[in-house]
């Protein structure tokens, strides 16, 4: 797996949305959330910025989940349920890009993803932020 991408296209499961990302950090920013709704999600996720994004099909197909404070953003096929992307309540000029959409990229390519610490915002407590809960790591069976 090539880290360094810049730009990837992307797709939900069925098709109905594909986009094209800009990923100023490549893959390199992969992480995961343990706030409420990411600890279900479950999705690895990695950043571009708010204007990073061009849907090239399906944006009619986009359905918007918001909750709590309203203000991350976090969109799906209405059609396959996939999340695709979400703009972020910590930084609203960034984008949370899911990985398993991104073409030839996995998050079980990932052998170990910090997890932020999101069930206590850091937008929500005074003074520094804990910023990493752990990790999540994936070491796949070795076969003979």
């Amino acid at each position: 797996m090539n880290k360094n991408i810049s730009e990837i296209a992307g797709a939900c499961h069925c098709g109905t949305v594909k986009f094209h990302v800009r990923l100023p950090e490549g893959l390199h920013s992969a992480r995961r959330c343990n706030c409420s709704y990411c600890s279900m999600r479950g999705a690895v996720a990695v950043t571009a910025e708010l204007t990073g994004i061009e849907i090239t099909e399906g944006e009619e197909a986009l359905t918007l989940y918001q909750f709590n404070t309203h203000q991350a953003k976090h969109y799906f096929c209405s059609k396959c349920g996939i999340y695709t992307h979400h703009q972020r309540r910590s930084n609203p000029n960034e984008l949370g890009i899911n990985v398993a959409c991104l073409k030839g990229v996995s998050p079980f390519d990932f052998e170990e993803v910090p997890v932020n610490e999101g069930r206590i915002h850091p937008n929500d407590r005074p003074g520094p932020a804990k910023e990493i809960a752990g990790y999540l790591r994936y070491i796949p069976n070795e076969e003979e």
